[in-house]
């Protein structure tokens, strides 16, 4: 019964929709860390929104080291 099982190749998705999404998680990301550090500055009652421009540069970074990664990995898998 099982041995009549087809199998489908792997759909490759189209490479302006893997962009995309690289995209919005890096928004995402950077507005994520912003408002975990506008609500850092609430918590510990900082008047120069230093935690906010520590936090949002951290993830600036992070989320820039993250697409970089993925573009690579996205080229070097090119048939």
């Amino acid at each position: 019964m099982g041995q009549n099982k087809k199998r489908y190749p792997k759909r490759r998705f189209n490479p302006y929709v893997r962009f995309t999404s690289i995209a919005l998680q890096m928004g995402l990301t950077i507005y994520l860390g912003s408002k975990l550090g506008a609500w850092l500055d609430f918590k510990f009652v900082n008047t120069n929104q230093l935690y906010y421009k520590i936090v949002t540069l951290l993830t600036i970074f992070i989320s820039t080291y993250s697409v970089i990664k993925q573009v690579i990995k996205v080229t070097n898998n090119k048939p």
